[in-house]
């Protein structure tokens, strides 16, 4: 039996480290309580999410605990949680097949083709999405699994998406058949002073090719009603292969105007007011021939003026190479090289320079 004062002593040490033990314990706990109270007012909730590696974690050191000690010392998740962690921890050791509650889902391709084939169809229903992958696709899905594939992405079902059509999707939809006009302004000189022309193109939308419609001082609604005469012409008018034409709420843009156009079989589309960015392809050849051409010349009067569009929209259309139709020319006249790096270079300028156009001579 060990001495009163052996024994006394030990105590005391005892004593000294479970206060210390007890004081580390307090803080912690008390640091726990901190950041629940930071968690809360962050997001207004207190359940933390955790992952199946923190559970197991979790579950691992909570079972060394005892009754008590998870009373005081679980401050982040209860007692019956760790210990329910921990039988699906201990029962996951005899169980070799994984299994996962509830109907396996479905491969992550066939989802994104649900997913794609209703966002690429608006006004394809469940079963229509089901048949287009039964029939053409060979494969089999449920109606109900496509219903609840694309509510598990957000998607509404068909009559609702069709009402919320974007203008993108519009023309997308319409893209060889889609055209556009606009007008643009240009200041030039006359001998009492300066005056303003109006001028009216039409751009295809698929291939980037323009026409201009008219140059005009004062536009009125005579002159529109011939300029649309003239673009919906059966055998030479621009828009013979038209199907729409988007243009702006412009007031010349008369029910007059729109009546002949729909005579021709174009279909009228005002884009929304004060949305020059549903138009962008007009809109981006009214920057095009401005910077590129008018804005480098001081002009003189309407025969000037008529000059530089007419070498522009020559050069814009053959000697041009258009970013947005892969780098390449809108036509392409005259002889070709076949010689490939062979032929002597040569240049074809217009406007003193201004606008060149380098190929190789055809042999």
């Amino acid at each position: 039996m060990l001495p009163l004062t052996l024994q006394f002593l030990i105590a005391m040490i005892a004593s000294a480290i479970n206060e210390r033990l007890q004081r580390r314990l307090d803080y912690a706990l008390e640091e726990v309580r901190v950041l629940k109270e930071i968690l809360r007012a962050a997001t207004g909730k207190d359940r933390i999410s955790f992952t199946p590696d923190q559970r197991r974690r979790l579950a691992l050191a909570g079972i060394e605990l005892t009754p008590k000690e998870r009373r005081e010392c679980c401050q982040i998740i209860k007692p019956r949680t760790i210990l329910t962690w921990f039988r699906g921890l201990a029962a996951r050791k005899y169980d070799s097949s994984q299994r996962k509650t509830g109907r396996p889902r479905k491969a992550r391709d066939i989802r994104k083709l649900v997913v794609r084939m209703a966002l690429e169809n608006l006004n394809w229903g469940y079963t229509k999405i089901r048949d287009a992958l039964r029939t053409g696709l060979k494969i089999e899905l449920g109606r109900t699994t496509v219903a609840d594939i694309l509510a598990e992405e957000g998607i509404e079902p068909a009559p609702e998406r069709e009402k919320k059509r974007t203008w993108k999707q519009f023309l997308k939809m319409h893209w060889d058949t889609l055209y556009a006009c606009d007008f643009f302004s240009v200041e030039a000189l006359s001998p009492f002073g300066t005056v303003r022309y109006m001028v009216s193109f039409v751009i295809e939308i698929k291939s980037r090719a323009v026409e201009v419609a008219g140059i005009k001082m004062d536009p009125d609604e005579v002159w529109m009603k011939q300029l649309a005469r003239n673009l919906v012409d059966p055998v030479d008018g621009f828009l013979r292969g038209a199907k729409y034409l988007i243009h702006a709420r412009d007031p010349l843009f008369t029910e007059a105007f729109i009546a002949i156009l729909e005579a021709g079989g174009v279909k009228s589309v005002a884009i929304p007011a004060q949305s020059p960015n549903c138009n962008p392809y007009a809109e981006r050849f009214v920057k095009t021939i401005k910077y590129e051409c008018l804005n480098q010349f001081v002009i003189f009067g309407e025969r000037h003026l008529r000059h530089l569009i007419k070498e522009f929209v020559e050069h814009y259309m053959t000697e041009r190479f258009h970013q947005g139709i892969g780098g390449q020319l809108i036509r392409n006249v005259g002889p070709t090289n076949d010689n490939g790096a062979d032929g002597k270079v040569a240049c074809r300028s217009r406007l003193g320079g201004l606008l060149n156009y380098y190929h190789r001579e055809a042999a």
